[in-house]
């Protein structure tokens, strides 16, 4: 068994306040396009000791090769299903192919927990409520409870409270990562003190026109002190910008992924393959929305 996990893309990203306990309240429109990793499922081998394996390959591999795989959001997410059921459960060996690059502001690791919560569901035959998979999922992050359902949603609070954008039209895109990591703690410390205002932005959302003159009208927080601390994210910016056929171009989240939407997907591929002949960055064009 297999399960795509879909990029997260943050349209916008507002950071309307602070929990006492050190949460950012947020609140942004997201979006997942038709790329990202796959995670997979098999019997464990024979010898086997651990209940749950992980391997990893791809292209982005190599980055998470060195790291505890015990900690992985992915056996993270395997170990809670565990916990929540008396059932005799097989051993199994997880595969990731990581497609998508590491600490990149689109959400790979929640997406791939949230497609591992969903395979292994299936898999092992579990009867769990969407609430008690819902409360699994904020367990392992802010970003995995939009990840659980891979289709455009509003996201607010610590990401726990999350509501549909069922006429968002369709559209192409792009995502570009020049290889970069920049530190999500180091940008929220380096934010500007204030805190963005509620606003009603999930009507009138039906055509492209109308998305692209809504999404002006908001911003992403965290883009301002993410070039700051990353100046080459403002280089990638502008060379989205630059694209034929471009209508906005953004940061995603903590960065440092930047998008650029387009009226089309053949518009966005086009634009992906013009920027793929000037720079070895990590380029994708195509769907906006996946599904």
């Amino acid at each position: 068994m297999e399960e795509k996990a879909y990029a997260k893309i943050n349209l916008n990203l507002h950071v309307t306040g602070k929990r006492e306990d050190g949460y950012h309240l947020l609140d942004s429109l997201v979006v997942f396009p038709d790329v990202g990793d796959y995670v997979s499922v098999e019997p464990a081998d024979v010898d086997q000791a651990d209940l749950v394996t992980l391997q990893i390959t791809g292209p982005f591999s190599g980055s998470l090769q060195n790291e505890d795989l015990k900690n992985n959001l992915i056996v993270k997410a395997a170990y809670q299903l565990v916990a929540c059921t008396d059932k005799s459960l097989s051993p199994i060996k997880l595969l990731l192919e990581k497609n998508l690059p590491v600490a990149s502001g689109i959400g790979g690791g929640s997406a791939d927990a949230a497609a591992t919560l969903r395979l292994l569901i299936r898999y092992w035959g579990l009867k769990i409520s969407a609430q008690e998979l819902a409360q699994i999922a904020l367990k392992l992050g802010a970003d995995v409870p939009v990840c659980l359902n891979s289709v455009s949603q509003r996201m607010e609070g610590i990401g726990e409270t999350l509501s549909l954008l069922p006429n968002l039209p369709q559209f192409g895109m792009i995502l570009v990562n020049h290889g970069e990591a920049v530190s999500t703690a180091e940008i929220f410390r380096h934010r500007a003190a204030y805190f963005s205002k509620y606003i009603d932005s999930t009507q009138n959302l039906t055509s492209f026109d109308q998305l692209i003159q809504e999404l002006i009208k908001l911003t992403n927080d965290l883009q301002p002190p993410a070039c700051l601390l990353n100046p080459a994210i403002n280089t990638v910016l502008q060379a989205i910008e630059e694209l034929p056929f471009c209508r906005l171009s953004r940061m995603s989240g903590s960065g440092a992924t930047c998008f650029g939407l387009f009226e089309t997907e053949q518009q966005a591929q086009a634009a992906a393959a013009i920027l793929t002949k000037k720079h070895s960055w990590w380029i994708w064009g195509g769907k906006g929305v996946a599904k």
